[in-house]
């Protein structure tokens, strides 16, 4: 019987974003109860995990094709942009750039990693926050690195050459507004954010055992 049609391939780079940037290692069919399910098998390299994720999920979990050179190369320029000031509210903030993360762009993502490094000039992260960053940060740097066939160090190097000059402007321009902004970006995160601590490293890896 014949693999029905998928939207990805054997040995094809993807980005699960919750995850990291991995690849396309088997395309199989499972049988749960009268169902048959076809599943992707995911090898994450950064992490040397193997996740299987069902096709028709994917979509909704932000899984997509590694981005090609130009898109990567536009993500890049973006990071060098002027944009507006992001909300001081670090709660609101962290909503909205982990939505961002489970299911952007590379340019949604490149945006993450722009606005929060920005802030952390003017004001330092609080560890939830810190914690988004980072893993913005390295999946952009990954999925960058794939796209353009370059060295991670490489691309940190191109990234940092963007973000510092902008970093350094916005760092003079805020830090007079931003004197008395009492955010308490410092305060641990309440029980409503304690709850979705996992959010950026959980995704379901639908394995079998589990169903």
């Amino acid at each position: 019987m014949k693999t029905p049609k998928t939207a990805f391939k054997v040995n094809q780079k993807i980005v699960y974003p919750s995850q990291g940037v991995g690849k396309i290692t088997e395309i199989m069919e499972k049988k749960f109860q009268d169902n048959v399910i076809l599943y992707y098998k995911i090898y994450i390299e950064d992490t040397d995990m193997v996740i299987m994720v069902p096709v028709d999920k994917c979509e909704s979990l932000g899984v997509r094709a590694i981005v090609s050179q130009a898109e990567a190369l536009k993500a890049i320029e973006s990071i060098g942009e002027d944009f507006e000031p992001i909300t001081s509210d670090w709660k609101l903030r962290y909503q909205m750039n982990l939505e961002l993360l489970k299911k952007g762009t590379v340019c949604d993502i490149a945006s993450i990693v722009r606005s929060l490094y920005h802030r952390s000039k003017v004001k330092e992260l609080p560890i939830q926050e810190r914690k988004l960053y980072d893993s913005a940060k390295k999946l952009l740097e990954n999925e960058i690195s794939f796209a353009l066939d370059k060295p991670i160090k490489e691309v940190e190097a191109m990234l940092l050459a963007k973000l510092e000059p902008l970093g350094l402007m916005h760092a003079k321009n805020q830090v007079a507004k931003n004197k008395f902004d009492d955010d308490e970006d410092d305060d641990l995160m309440d029980d409503e954010v304690d709850s979705q601590n996992d959010d950026i490293d959980e995704d379901e890896d639908y394995d079998d055992g589990d169903e």
